[in-house]
């Protein structure tokens, strides 16, 4: 019986930058080839990144993706055949395809069979599906081969079978959300047993944009069992065995729990936007509260302390605590510094409005003017420096419009924009457990109730639900779909439901004008979040 060894190569391609993708694709193959393996799977549409989007309507641009895989051919060691992902046009027509390189040919081309048009995916906007199945012969192996969404469905894996495949070789662009690394194995898995043959799945890994795309590449056997499995959110490769008709034991690196997937997606998200768009560093308002205590943990484990500046802003109402809290912070994690009062501001708007504010009462809008004042001082230091503004606010207050327009939303990158507050907790906990002889998040940031210290004794609750209560009606009615009138009969509060609802739709015109952020939920508020701003209909109660 035949065996091969096959290489997955969990790389991390720049979007666009088809010669470095090239020269990626080229090293990682040649380098599996010398450590043995006969066939090297890369992810989907490896060769330009992941999503193109509109790119793909760039007849220039698909183009210089064909150029791309002829250069390529001709840069692979002699005896490795490579399965490379990349987009291709026939007869005008555009596919999501695989093609089998070797000896400096394309040995023949796989085409998407089935195009997902939910959730951030929409495929269908751009390409065509294939038609047929497509089996290689490699060392006398027989492989056949689908891509991503496929794997989905029964018949493409089915047909792979029925036209000869002895072990299916799976391309993805699976991008993370929490818990999805368990959703692939037991999709596939059913596959495998349907089919009675064993799975190659090789993923991509790296930040796009708002999507973080986690790796954790694997193999199963016949019966479903993971034999082989790269790290989650990191760049590699592996060889894996297929012999004797099945996939052999190999290194199997574990899944990661939800805090550790959580913190690693965003400092990947952030690592790599900010790196990929060449941004010389980052910006951040310290408050002394936990949101942008945890953004700026998460900066510095991305970036490196030489990269991050920390501003505090105080205003009158900034307690002392806060000031002590922030410059603990920095202090902990080495970081530059800075303190610019915003009185001055405050006093200067105040003469300046006052003559239009005469015999009205104070109320939010002076409390933006403060929100404001700071975003007009770090998006100045942003512009004289170059540096990226990294805003703080969470999926809670995003989903309610607990936050200001230029102000605390102003900046490039929204890094916590979908996590929970309840998770923004935990995971400031979680970040001070890896560094239990130094935690850089003061206990008293954690425990104290949290405030936006915009007016006196201002407390967050004493404009929302708590924030577990808050976050559970947010995930059931954005994320799950379910009705105001499904989540008051699970037990939520009548009335905290009622007030949420409203305020999650009235917000919807924040959010459109909110900086794109890292997403690590099955639904966030980017690409697959698309509602109305102008919108009369009235949820059933």
């Amino acid at each position: 019986m035949s065996s091969l060894k096959i290489a997955m190569a969990q790389i991390n391609p720049i979007l666009g930058d088809l010669e470095a993708n090239v020269g990626l694709i080229a090293a990682a193959a040649n380098a599996a080839w010398l450590a043995g393996a006969g066939l090297v799977l890369t992810p989907e549409l490896a060769l330009c990144g992941y999503p193109p989007e509109d790119l793909l309507l760039r007849p220039d641009f698909l183009r210089a993706c064909d150029r791309a895989v002829e250069q390529l051919a001709v840069r692979l060691e002699p005896g490795v055949t490579l399965i490379l992902g990349h987009p291709e046009v026939v007869e005008g027509r555009c596919h999501n395809s695989a093609t089998v390189l070797y000896a400096g040919q394309r040995r023949g081309t796989y085409r998407k069979l089935r195009l997902p048009n939910t959730e951030v995916f929409d495929e269908a906007r751009y390409f065509v599906p294939g038609v047929d199945p497509l089996v290689v012969e490699v060392q006398g192996v027989r492989c056949g081969l689908t891509i991503c969404e496929d794997v989905w469905h029964p018949e493409p894996a089915r047909r792979a079978r029925e036209a000869g495949a002895e072990v299916l070789l799976v391309l993805n662009a699976s991008p993370c959300h929490l818990g999805k690394q368990s959703e692939r194995a037991e999709i596939l898995g059913q596959r495998v047993v349907e089919n009675g043959i064993p799975a190659v799945y090789t993923n991509l890994v790296g930040g796009q944009d708002e999507l973080v795309f986690d790796g954790g590449s694997f193999a199963l056997d016949k019966t479903g069992q993971v034999m082989a499995r790269l790290p989650q959110f990191e760049v590699g490769s592996m060889v894996v065995d297929f012999r004797e008709g099945d996939i052999q034991p190999g290194l199997v690196a574990p899944i990661l729990p939800e805090e550790a997937e959580a913190y690693q997606a965003l400092v990947l998200g952030v690592r790599d936007y900010v790196g990929k768009n060449r941004f010389p560093g980052v910006l951040i308002g310290l408050s002394g509260g936990i949101d942008s205590a945890l953004t700026v943990c998460i900066a510095v484990d991305a970036l490196g302390a030489d990269k991050v500046r920390a501003v505090m802003m105080p205003s009158p109402y900034t307690a002392r605590m806060s000031l002590d809290d922030s410059r603990a912070i920095v202090k902990a994690l080495g970081i530059h510094y800075d303190e610019i009062g915003i009185q001055p501001a405050m006093q200067a708007f105040e003469a300046m409005l006052a003559p239009h504010f005469s015999g009205l009462p104070a109320d939010t809008t002076e409390e933006n003017i403060q929100a404001r004042a700071r975003g007009v001082i770090l998006m100045a230091l942003s512009n004289k420096t170059g540096a990226l503004v990294l805003t703080t606010g969470n999926k809670s207050e995003m989903a309610v419009g607990y936050c200001t327009l230029y102000g605390d939303m102003a900046g490039g990158f929204a890094v916590i924009k979908d996590v929970y507050k309840t998770l923004v907790y935990r995971l400031s906990r979680y970040r001070n457990r890896l560094s239990p002889d130094d935690p850089p998040i003061p206990e008293n940031v954690i425990v104290r109730p949290p405030s936006a210290e915009l007016r006196p004794d201002q407390k967050d609750q004493d404009s929302l639900p708590e924030y577990d209560i808050l976050d559970a009606i947010v995930q059931g009615y954005m994320e799950e779909d379910r009705s105001p009138r499904e989540l008051i009969a699970a037990g939520l509060p009548e009335a905290a439901v009622k007030k949420v609802v409203r305020l999650l739709r009235m917000a919807e015109y924040k959010r459109r004008q909110a900086p794109v952020g890292v997403r690590i939920t099955a639904r966030g508020f980017g690409k697959d979040w698309r509602y109305p701003i102008t919108n009369r209909y009235a949820d059933e109660f």
